[in-house]
């Protein structure tokens, strides 16, 4: 069935409107389609007032915020829920009592599209994974759409985009993942870079349940379909019971894919690993060796992530905001300090996880001559850990201090390893904030 066709006239539940533009997107697209559109949200009216004036035009979307409704479950066509919102949800729940199908974003547009597709996933690299695809393929003639769980993209409103020779790149979170299980849809190139701890307090530390949700973006490919495995990622496949599906049809990249000879903007060897990734999945796409070597050499990188920022009397400034988790941290310290000098000035902190730290602890003292702490209940966790080192309840003074602490030579590197949540509306406020108060340092 045609995309038109199946939304026309159909009485369609969105559950969750949020702040980073996607569901935005898909509440327009949904809209524009003459649909008639429930939009629920926990946040309240105050709190969603940027993304609800993006949608003051049309009437035929019926909000429903700060809290949920089962009525809107209920006598309607179709749910498409947000990220995050748990397939135990007692509206999910009374959704499928009701036989009304719930779906997200991605998936439907997976179904709908009918061009070639490539999703990625993991706990670590996938963003830049994605985003260097996404680059590779377009530095080789391709028409791309990307989508998925990038900042301000809806991906269902790429539908009207989708050219015969299209091909959709889209990064998928562990619960966009999830809603690919319920669609029972795999890509047609599945990339999954890392896995390792995140998200445990959803997951109720249960790794198992985690990469099950992620092992979906694999398990209903096709026969003629191509699965690449990170290097890192093999021994949990195997040990979480999917060492059958993937076997058969894997090819496994190692950072050591990517010849010493390439040199690539992006530091670090995760980098290199992102790119060994990013290399076998346009392989699968008929893209030429010349041109993945010249692309990945030309990429510049995802903002916030490990992105530099300017340099000022010697001091380099990077944002490595999408450093949620400690392991991304540590990359970080290894892919820009010296141990031999000590010459980084860390901002780090924030919402806590329940991830385990102990790593990321050892590795400061090799790197760092400072810490500096964003407050937050996982600040609060470590805090004993690194004595000296202050708390701030802004990143203007966190960023202030940073610089003024540090000399020639050294880096200023906001790399947080917890959540943004508490200080920040999310993590590319997070990362807007640093940037804003870098930019303003003399």
């Amino acid at each position: 069935m045609d995309w038109k066709d199946y939304f026309k006239g159909k009485r369609v539940t969105l559950m969750g409107l949020g702040l980073l533009g996607r569901g935005v997107g898909d509440a327009r697209f949904l809209a524009e389609q003459g649909v008639e559109l429930v939009v629920t949200d926990l946040k309240s009216e105050e709190d969603l007032a940027d993304s609800l004036a993006q949608l003051k035009q049309f009437s035929n979307i019926t909000f429903r915020l700060g809290g949920h409704s089962l009525e809107d479950f209920k006598d309607r066509d179709l749910i498409i829920k947000a990220a995050g919102v748990p397939l135990d949800s007692p509206f999910i729940a009374e959704a499928k009592k009701n036989g009304v199908p719930v779906r997200m974003s991605a998936d439907l547009f997976m179904e709908f599209s009918g061009v070639a597709s490539v999703g990625i996933t993991g706990t670590r690299g996938k963003s830049t994974t994605t985003h260097l695809i996404a680059h590779i393929l377009k530095e080789a003639g391709k028409s791309v759409l990307l989508g998925g769980n990038v900042q301000g993209v809806s991906t269902l409103a790429l539908l009207p985009q989708v050219q015969a020779d299209s091909a959709a790149v889209l990064e998928l979170d562990s619960w966009q993942c999830q809603g690919l299980g319920e669609a029972k849809i795999s890509p047609h190139v599945a990339v999954f870079t890392t896995f390792m701890p995140d998200h445990m307090n959803y997951y109720k530390n249960d790794m198992a349940a985690y990469f099950a949700d992620k092992a979906n973006i694999f398990l209903f490919q096709k026969p003629e379909d191509v699965l690449i495995l990170g290097e890192q990622v093999m021994p949990d496949a195997k040990k979480y019971g999917f060492k059958d599906q993937i076997l058969a049809r894997t090819v496994i990249a190692r950072t050591q894919d990517i010849p010493a000879e390439w040199r690539l903007k992006i530091p670090g060897e995760h980098n290199r690993y992102d790119a060994a990734l990013a290399a076998a999945a346009v392989r699968a796409l008929g893209v030429e060796e010349n041109v993945i070597q010249k692309a990945i050499e030309s990429f510049d990188g995802v903002p916030g992530r490990l992105q530099f920022l300017r340099e000022i009397k010697g001091v380099k400034i990077y944002n490595d905001t999408t450093a949620t988790v400690p392991e991304a941290t540590i990359a970080a310290l290894y892919a820009l300090g010296d141990e031999s000098k000590k010459n980084i000035v860390l901002i780090m902190g924030g919402a806590d996880k329940g991830l385990e730290m102990k790593g990321l602890l050892a590795e400061i003292p090799k790197y760092c001559k400072k810490v500096l702490l964003l407050a937050g209940t996982g600040t609060e966790r470590v805090k004993s850990e690194l004595p000296g080192s202050p708390i701030y309840g802004t990143m203007a003074e966190a960023v202030g201090f940073a610089i003024e602490g540090a000399e020639d030579g050294d880096i200023v590197l906001m790399s947080p390893a917890f959540a943004s949540f508490g200080m920040f509306k999310n993590e590319y406020d997070r990362g807007d904030q640093f940037n804003k108060a870098a930019e303003k340092v003399t």
